[in-house]
């Protein structure tokens, strides 16, 4: 048998997918958009719920992610402007420093002008002592008639003249003393105001650091509330049952106004590309391949003969896919010929697809070439 060109069976009938398409939400049925076997194509709507709910869903999912992103941004905005009050506090700092700087050359050029003026006193105080002494020489020669009074006037002018400088170093000197202690003044103000601004520079960049894993955390909460739109909007999509191909519906099992929950069937889609499930004996597949062409008859059809091809052979036999398969290791064995089954598939220029129904009873005849292994087939066999 298995060493036939032809072989037949009409163990075999036309398959197709069928869809049952049910609800994934729950709601009431507004709108079965489509007829009892009626054609559709893909994407077309079949049933619609009710989506108010789902479409306010949304909208609230929306508002949130609106309102995850306006934080973000106002985060990015108080980034910028603590990037901007750092920059403030450094350029106060500079400030600072600068005062302190110039506070401090004022006490070196205080310090130095007490110098000068100390030098100066003890300049003038020598020239006082000179004068003073030589005043009291010319006192005495006068008295002796040794020297003359006009001598003596103008040395008492020189003595009063160093007198008065003296005094007006002395009163400098103390002047500087004063600007010394000004200047002191002024730099421990600009230390203190150096401190004041480095705390705040410290301040700033730790308000700064704060905002990073507040970032993080809002950028975490935006993803939660993305993730959460998707769901709605997903949801939403479900509102609306659409045909995943082309095909004819079957019966409806809904109807507008009923209520339905996840897992309700609404309505089957058959696909509208049929193909023959052929189930051949063991003993007829032996030289069987793929590819082989196959000659089908529909018993619908009397005399009208489509071509196919051998698509598949099943991996196992149809027994082997039971709900319960057989064990032959009991008691008694009778030996059973197993089937198996086979897709054949239309050759694309078959014009009557859509003619054929899924079940429709046909007659299959694979022309498999015989002898492949190089030896002649045997004319006939029996049955």
């Amino acid at each position: 048998m298995g060493g036939r060109e032809i072989q037949e069976t009409d163990d075999a009938t036309l398959r197709s997918d069928l869809t049952p398409l049910s609800t994934r939400v729950s709601g009431t049925v507004a709108q079965v958009a489509v007829n009892d076997y009626q054609k559709v194509k893909a994407g077309d709507l079949l049933v619609q719920i009710k989506d108010d709910d789902y479409r306010a869903q949304v909208e609230q999912a929306q508002a949130a992610v609106r309102a995850a992103e306006a934080a973000i941004e106002n985060n990015q905005r108080q980034k910028a402007l603590q990037d901007a009050r750092i920059a403030q506090a450094q350029a106060g700092i500079e400030a600072a420093r600068a005062q302190v700087a110039q506070a401090q050359a004022g006490i070196d050029a205080s310090q130095a002008q007490i110098k000068g003026a100390e030098a100066a006193v003890q300049a003038t105080k020598a020239d006082v002592v000179r004068t003073e002494s030589e005043r009291r020489r010319q006192e005495s020669l006068v008295e002796a008639s040794a020297a003359t009074r006009q001598r003596l006037e103008q040395v008492v002018a020189d003595a009063e003249r160093f007198r008065s400088i003296l005094a007006s170093r002395e009163a400098e000197l103390a002047q500087s003393h004063a600007g010394l202690a000004v200047r002191k003044s002024d730099l421990a103000q600009a230390e203190a105001a150096l401190l004041g601004r480095n705390a705040d520079l410290e301040a700033q960049r730790r308000q700064r650091a704060a905002l990073d894993p507040q970032e993080g955390q809002l950028r975490a909460d935006l993803s939660a509330k993305q993730a959460g739109l998707k769901v709605a909007e997903t949801n939403l999509e479900y509102t609306r049952i659409v045909a995943p191909a082309d095909g004819v519906v079957g019966e409806r099992k809904v109807r507008a106004g009923q209520l339905v929950s996840p897992g309700t069937q609404a309505i089957s889609l058959v696909q509208s590309d049929p193909w023959v499930m052929a189930n051949y004996k063991e003993t007829q597949l032996t030289n069987v391949r793929k590819g082989d062409p196959v000659e089908i008859t529909v018993d619908a059809f009397p005399g009208m003969t489509i071509k196919g091809r051998v698509e598949e052979i099943a991996p196992a036999s149809g027994s082997q896919f039971a709900l319960l398969p057989p064990d032959n290791a009991t008691g008694n064995f009778t030996k059973i010929v197993q089937r198996i089954p086979v897709k054949i598939v239309f050759e694309p220029d078959a014009n009557v697809r859509e003619r054929l129904r899924p079940g429709m009873s046909v007659i299959s005849k694979i022309k498999t070439g015989g002898g492949r292994d190089g030896k002649a087939a045997p004319a006939e066999e029996k049955q």
